[in-house]
């Protein structure tokens, strides 16, 4: 017998997949999004859409939003979409003694959200890491005048707030707190993964890597095999005992050896590659007697923003036909026979976050995730000057 489901975002490819991979299993899938028009609202997918308020402008409201949204509906399970995990695993404790939430408890995702946490626990755990310090410590001025490095904020998500800067370039004195990572840039192939966990245990593994992208997040994708990259990943999670949603971002240098640079505890775009059945029954709590499949497809795309992304680089032809001929060879995430009318009303679906991209100055991961990140009250905000950086990374 089916379930009533609870997705806590709508707007992403990915919140879409679930809701499609749980619909097609014979569960009733809802929306609960702060945004009124998002990708899944058109979809036959999806039962019913909720708008609740913005966990990053009121959490407290947000939550009690979710709450009576589970109440109202009898919602069996909660599912966590994307950034907006770290408020909804606030969660824990206040929902039915029937309903259960698919993440971990707050305090295990605040360890791997934080930069800099993820990276000193892997090490701790006897995981290769790169060299990795706090802007406050005086390490990080010594790392700068040795090494190219890379600064990052410490809970930052969707690639904003990333600087790069060449070796021997002074730290600059906006990085210089506890709000802020610098790293040794290591350079090689980047890669990511998605896996589907159970107490330490990854039942179901991707590993994929970028083959167009919109700033930091990659909007086409390819899989790959990465024996090494498998390896950390599942040294991790047993080191962790996680279960739930997670995903690492590496670097693969020369040799070989992949270098983790941050840990994302939620769903992402490796979804897109696990086969519907496979997802359904772990994610329901059932067992399996083989890891999650993959689908036959190796590539998968969000084409519209592909092909925006491709006609930037018109002025570069090479690129250009090249990104074209990346776009035409893969398939889109959006595109179903049996779900027709998602992908033909995506641009007006999509609008709370394209006026962003088009009149407010961000990239489509910053439009998407602004109003659900999540920032700690004991880490104070970033100083406002750090426009001075652009003048200064490499």
């Amino acid at each position: 017998m089916g379930k009533t489901v609870l997705l806590t975002l709508g707007r992403l490819p990915k919140g879409l997949e679930l809701a499609r991979c749980l619909h097609g299993a014979g569960h009733r899938v809802l929306i609960a999004d702060p945004f009124s028009m998002h990708l899944s609202r058109p979809s036959r997918a999806v039962a019913k859409s909720y708008v609740v308020p913005s966990p990053a402008a009121d959490q407290p409201a947000y939550l009690e939003a979710v709450l009576e949204i589970v109440r109202r509906e009898h919602v069996d399970l909660v599912i966590p979409v994307s950034e907006e995990v770290m408020h909804v695993s606030r969660l824990e404790g206040q929902l039915p003694a029937t309903t259960q939430l698919l993440c971990e408890t707050h305090d295990r995702l605040l360890a791997l959200h934080d930069k800099f946490a993820f990276i000193q626990d892997a090490k701790q755990a006897g995981l290769n890491t790169p060299e990795t310090y706090l802007g406050s410590d005086p390490a990080a001025l010594a790392l700068a005048e040795s090494q190219d490095y890379v600064a990052k904020a410490r809970f930052g998500c969707s690639g904003a707030k990333l600087h790069f800067f060449k070796a021997e370039t002074p730290l600059p004195k906006a990085l210089r707190t506890e709000d802020w990572v610098i790293q040794r840039r290591v350079r090689g192939r980047e890669v990511s993964t998605q896996s589907v966990c159970r107490d330490g245990e990854i039942l179901g593994h991707v590993v994929y890597r970028g083959l167009i992208y919109s700033g930091t997040v990659s909007v086409a994708f390819e899989r790959i095999d990465a024996p090494a990259v498998d390896t950390w990943a599942r040294q991790h999670v047993a080191s962790t005992g996680f279960s739930g949603f997670t995903a690492f971002d590496f670097i693969v240098d020369e040799e070989g050896i992949p270098w983790p640079l941050e840990c994302n505890p939620r769903l992402t775009s490796g979804v897109h590659f696990m086969d519907h059945g496979d997802l359904a029954t772990i994610v329901m709590g059932g067992t399996l007697d083989h890891p999650i499949r993959t689908k036959p497809q190796t590539r998968f795309q969000e084409g519209h923003t592909a092909l925006t992304k491709a006609y930037a680089t018109i002025t570069k032809p090479k690129r250009y036909w090249q990104m074209l001929k990346t776009i035409a060879s893969t398939r889109d995430v959006l595109w179903s026979s049996k779900d027709p009318w998602v992908f033909p009303l995506m641009t007006p679906m999509s609008w709370p976050v394209l006026k962003q991209v088009m009149f407010g100055g961000r990239n489509f991961g910053e439009a998407a995730t602004l109003d659900i990140e999540w920032q700690p009250p004991v880490v104070p905000h970033q100083r406002a000057d750090i426009i001075q950086l652009k003048a200064q990374a490499s």
